[in-house]
């Protein structure tokens, strides 16, 4: 578990605090007591779980692209972080697709400004990019992909991950390998879940919207099997890692933090469960549209998160499905959901 006295108090500077995923970090980051500088975009989609939990009031925000490198570059050397933790991404397969330009500019060179940015940076010691399980090399095998695989990409998206892959250790091998240097890791999470995610293309907030309208949910892939797990998962390994590379090169490298194999379900799967705790009486259908090529098969290994640094996932399937229908009931409800959201981080620090 997350050290909170390590935390307190600490600087850390988040690229794409405005997103879903950035906004359960700021939220956690808040809670174990750290000074949090977010620097984003705007929240791409409305409703948005940062300005429903209202995180411009909870955090410092500079909304700016990444790709302005002096901008990024001057706002890291003024805040002058402890911790950089980088989140920031073009994160959707299909927009991938339709600008593949944006986003490799993104994903990319986002991580390429960012990288050579730390470099000006005078207390920085941890810094951790955030890429994908989707980096690696697919080949749909039926073991999970571990940290030394190649990476690879079918789509846009999957490969610009990739491509930040390789950049994030170039950088670490050339420029930050000094024994007073920031030491470098990369984080390839799973299909992350969990209340707040109003995101297009993805499969909870599409089954959810269609639980709010009373319609039949509309399918594209339901035999694609993926690593699914609660976005609060992944969030408290990337942060247990940013400790341990905080004083100690040995942690710097590639990690993976996904669910355990028992979780990694199909998509009919997903369906039909949170058809049956919803008590959603349409049903779905599959997609009869021509859709762009995606993954059938991806899972990860995390036997090296699990053995090194003692991270291992706390909830399962099912119980994070459970979450996260009782969150966004709480939100149809108008209940606070920033405390529903500090409650399920608290809930997963005491399990």
């Amino acid at each position: 578990m997350v050290n909170r006295n390590f935390w307190r108090d600490k600087k850390v500077f988040l690229t794409g605090h405005s997103g879903f995923k950035g906004s359960w970090m700021t939220m956690t980051l808040n809670f174990l007591g750290a000074e949090v500088y977010g620097y984003s975009l705007e929240p791409s989609t409305d409703p948005s779980l940062f300005n429903e939990c209202k995180l411009v009031e909870k955090s410092y925000s500079k909304f700016a692209d990444i790709r302005n490198y002096d901008l990024l570059k001057k706002s890291l050397i003024d805040f002058d972080p402890d911790v950089v933790i980088h989140m920031a991404a073009q994160p959707l397969v299909r927009d991938s697709y339709i600008n593949p330009i944006d986003t490799y500019s993104t994903n990319l060179m986002g991580t390429v400004n960012l990288l050579n940015s730390c470099r000006y940076c005078n207390k920085l010691n941890s810094v951790v990019v955030i890429t994908t399980d989707k980096c690696y090399e697919n080949i749909e095998k039926n073991t999970g992909y571990v940290e030394t695989d190649p990476m690879g990409g079918h789509d846009p998206y999957s490969s610009s991950k990739g491509c930040a892959e390789l950049a994030t250790s170039a950088y670490s091998r050339s420029f930050f390998d000094k024994n007073n240097s920031p030491n470098i890791a990369s984080v390839r999470a799973g299909n992350v879940i969990g209340g707040g995610d109003w995101s297009k293309d993805r499969l909870i907030p599409d089954i959810l919207n269609c639980f709010e309208k009373n319609e039949k949910i509309i399918v594209r892939n339901p035999k694609s099997v993926r690593p699914w797990q609660h976005v609060i998962e992944p969030l408290f390994g990337y942060l247990l890692l940013a400790e341990k590379l905080y004083d100690d090169k040995s942690y710097v490298g590639g990690w993976n933090f996904g669910p355990n194999y028992d979780d990694c379900k199909e998509v009919e799967w997903i369906v039909d469960k949170m058809i049956n705790k919803w008590g959603h009486s349409h049903g779905w259908e599959l997609d009869k549209n021509f859709n762009p090529h995606e993954a059938k098969l991806l899972m990860l290994d995390c036997s090296k998160a699990k053995n090194i640094l003692k991270w291992r996932p706390k909830w399962n399937l099912s119980t994070a499905l459970d979450l996260i229908i009782d969150w966004h009931k709480a939100y149809t409800f108008n209940e606070s959901i920033y405390d529903k959201s500090i409650l399920n981080i608290k809930s997963y620090i005491n399990e």
